[in-house]
């Protein structure tokens, strides 16, 4: 069986526990290497790279009409004709 691990953080120093049933989880997806970073570290990076790049760019949204209630929305890619586009509250209908 697995048991907590104290780890350090690369980045900011800090200890923090590698859970029993995080090593599970890791083992389970076929993960070798343990985490480096504690999770306050991973999300900030993770942060940066998920929206707009490694320099924390905003990512460029296009205005579009939503396909089914008409009303205006944003999206995070270009509108084309052939495909509908709808609102994020259509969407998750």
């Amino acid at each position: 069986m697995f048991q907590d691990k104290t780890i350090t953080c690369k980045d900011c120093g800090e200890q923090f526990t590698f859970t029993a049933s995080e090593q599970e989880f890791f083992a389970e997806k076929g993960f070798t290497n343990e985490p480096q970073r504690c999770k306050s570290c991973r999300m900030a990076r993770k942060g940066n790279s998920v929206r707009g790049g490694r320099d924390g760019g905003s990512r460029q949204m296009y205005d579009a009409v939503c396909a089914e209630c008409g009303r205006p929305c944003k999206v995070p890619f270009e509108p084309r004709n052939d495909r509908p586009v709808y609102c994020s509250d259509c969407f998750r209908k």
